[in-house]
């Protein structure tokens, strides 16, 4: 299924979380079988290029996606001034809880399992959120992620987590490895050979797209009881493929 066949299914939405009012985008293909919500990284929201790049892959492969403005218009002004909301993990994660428990009222997703799919400071807020809905969300991938600011809630987080990281991005190759070790959860870290942060080079966010799909392909399904119980504790290993936080 191409871009030109999933655009028509592509619907705005608004979301309530507390006081603020999100506006994103949900595109729903035929016959999917599981939902992706995407946390934007820093100073970004649902028009990312490289995240829509990425949603539209996972069309393809039959997952429904939300791209999600995590900040209002006037936060995002405010933002541009200071550069501090950006940064405030637990308000980006209680938006992106938010847009899960909408997910469960939307009858297009509704009976979905869903996977969050965050990039650079929104890698944190989808983990939070993932370890504050254990039962709903299923599946976690991070882009170029800042895992670390996670903080003491990477330890509760129990769906399987892929880390994908740029082998030309060496801090956050390394704040990647740290947070690793504190998931309790099945992880994996695959490393983009020549990828630097943004993943600009050719073919980096080709590959990003792939794994991406395949993780989620794999760990999420149309029925959200299919989850197993408890927190079975199995890491993979590093594997070369062969926004600064942004």
């Amino acid at each position: 299924m191409g871009a030109s066949s999933t655009a028509s299914l592509t619907r705005s939405v608004t979301i309530s979380a507390g006081p603020a009012q999100l506006v994103g985008d949900l595109t729903a293909p035929e016959g999917a079988v599981g939902v992706v919500a995407f946390a934007h990284g820093s100073g970004s929201g649902r028009h990312s290029p490289r995240n829509r790049e990425v949603a539209m892959r996972l069309n393809e492969a039959q997952l429904a996606t939300l791209l999600l403005d995590l900040l209002t218009a006037k936060e995002e002004r405010a933002d541009l001034r200071t550069g501090e909301l950006r940064f405030d993990t637990p308000l980006l994660a209680r938006r992106m809880v938010a847009a899960i428990d909408w997910l469960e009222s939307e009858p297009a997703v509704a009976q979905l399992a869903v996977g969050c799919f965050g990039a650079s400071t929104g890698a944190a807020a989808a983990l939070m959120a993932a370890a504050r809905r254990p039962a709903r969300v299923l599946s976690v991938v991070s882009r170029g992620g800042r895992p670390d600011l996670a903080g003491a809630e990477l330890a509760s987080v129990v769906a399987p987590t892929l880390l994908i990281v740029g082998s030309a991005d060496p801090v956050v190759l390394e704040l990647n490895r740290q947070a690793q070790r504190q998931l309790r959860c099945e992880t994996r870290l695959e490393i983009v050979e020549h990828a630097s942060h943004l993943f600009e080079e050719p073919g980096a966010l080709e590959r990003v797209a792939e794994l991406a799909r395949a993780w989620f392909r794999s760990h999420l399904s149309a029925q959200r009881s299919a989850r197993p119980a408890g927190r079975a504790r199995r890491r993979g290993g590093e594997v070369p493929n062969g926004d600064q936080f942004r």
